[in-house]
């Protein structure tokens, strides 16, 4: 009798098992999907708001800026080359709604002194207004496996992705504060969820960021201002295009598989996000996954990514382990075609 009961138990499983399987990722896509839909409806006009934007001169901080001043905003941009600064504020300015608007340029290097980048924002907020939101897109990456990555490759990136955002961000916060008004956006990345093969010195600059926003919302949380961390994946800016220049192998064919976005598309959704007050924004299903599998103690600001997390994370820790053994499989198989070169020589 208990064989019996087995064998209908086994049968059962192995015909509805795959089933509810494919119901419960069709329902992980569908949310997903819901979810990027009711962000899109949210109110994004930033009429009258004053836009700072750091590396805004090109890239994904000039799309940024292109679309905030498409919305209304007074704009700001920070970089360091005077040229780049010239072309894009024609390319801003373009865009603008209104006649009133001001675009800004300021030739800047974020992370040469805090005094200093203060003391820039502190002027230009007396020429445009109090700062409204901070959009921290200023960053690169430097690409190379680790014994072979020089030391002050490691030191940049923290100078360039976290203190070039830290000291921006430290700047503006007491006047936020004071006026319990304003929004900090802090451009992190995929690789800021997940180590990848020869991306260890960008991704703990990454990393770092993500704990900076975390204990950053809880300190302004109280005075009503709002924190967003963006994690683009590979983007076609003129950033990534230096970086193909340099990557081993084994990460271009990592990067390979999640696809290449526009700036222009990764700008949209940032916006997007920050309107709609989300502490984090992704584009596509890997940014949803990450932040879904990776949401530990991150700060709450939807019920329905709660929900999501709750409900999907042990689902979607099987698929990340599906991603992470395609990675491992890469890795092992650039290793062997390594080997046999050798060999061949």
């Amino acid at each position: 009798m208990e064989d019996k009961v087995d064998g209908v138990t086994i049968f059962v499983l192995s015909f509805y098992g795959p089933i509810l399987t494919a119901i419960l990722i069709l329902f992980v896509f569908l949310l997903f999907y819901v979810m990027k839909f009711r962000s899109s409806l949210k109110n994004d006009s930033f009429t009258g708001q004053h836009v700072v934007v750091t590396g805004g001169s090109s890239g994904i901080g000039k799309s940024v800026a292109i679309q905030a001043a498409a919305r209304g905003a007074n704009v700001t941009i920070i970089a360091r080359d005077p040229n780049k600064l010239r072309s894009a504020k024609e390319e801003i300015s373009q865009s603008c709604s209104s006649s009133l608007q001001r675009i800004v340029t300021i030739s800047l290097d974020v992370t040469s002194d805090a005094e200093l980048v203060a003391k820039s924002l502190a002027e230009v907020e007396e020429a445009s207004g109090p700062i409204y939101m901070l959009i921290n897109c200023a960053g690169q990456a430097v690409c190379g496996k680790i014994e072979d990555t020089p030391i002050n490759d490691f030191k940049y990136m923290m100078d360039l992705n976290y203190y070039g955002t830290v000291y921006p961000t430290r700047a503006v916060l007491p006047g936020m504060k004071a006026r319990g008004k304003g929004h900090i956006v802090i451009t992190s990345s995929q690789a800021g969820m997940l180590g990848i093969y020869g991306l260890a010195a960008y991704s703990a600059s990454k990393y770092a960021l993500r704990g900076f926003a975390e204990s950053l919302d809880m300190e302004v949380r109280p005075y009503g201002l709002r924190v967003t961390v963006c994690l683009p994946p590979d983007t076609d800016t003129p950033g990534f295009e230096i970086e193909e220049k340099n990557k081993p192998m084994e990460t271009r064919l990592i990067s390979q598989t999640s696809g290449l976005l526009s700036p222009e598309v990764v700008a949209s959704q940032l916006l997007s996000d920050a309107v709609a007050g989300k502490f984090f924004s992704t584009v596509g299903f890997e940014g949803f996954m990450l932040t879904t599998v990776c949401a530990g103690m991150s700060p709450v600001t939807s019920v329905v990514d709660l929900l999501s997390q709750v409900t999907l994370m042990g689902l979607i820790r099987l698929v990340s382990v599906y991603y992470l053994l395609s990675f491992q499989s890469i890795v092992k198989k650039c290793m062997k075609n390594k080997d046999l070169a050798k060999r061949s020589e």
